[in-house]
């Protein structure tokens, strides 16, 4: 099994600490980012919202998007991403 290791993520304005593959860290960042940017710009669209349902806005999005020719690829790769960081955070709810 590949070393893990730790990384800190912030979704919204909460840290997590998960491990992960070398391999998988730049993905996951990627993804976060991505996240991240959305959920402020639906900030700056739906003011007076809480963080939950900004969060779900962007799981929306991303579930709805389209990328033209890519998008098959872009959904396995969001789907693979997501699943990694579901799988880290139940590990920590586990503890």
């Amino acid at each position: 099994m590949a070393q893990l290791i730790p990384v800190n993520i912030v979704i919204g304005d909460r840290t997590y600490r998960i491990k992960t593959s070398p391999a998988d860290e730049e993905a996951i960042r990627r993804t976060l980012k991505t996240i991240n940017e959305k959920i402020i710009e639906f900030k700056t669209q739906f003011a007076g919202k809480d963080m939950q349902d900004y969060i779900a806005m962007v799981m929306i999005w991303y579930a709805t998007q389209s990328t033209g020719s890519n998008n098959a690829a872009f959904e396995k790769e969001m789907a693979e991403a997501l699943h990694k960081i579901e799988e880290q955070l139940d590990k920590l709810s586990n503890k």
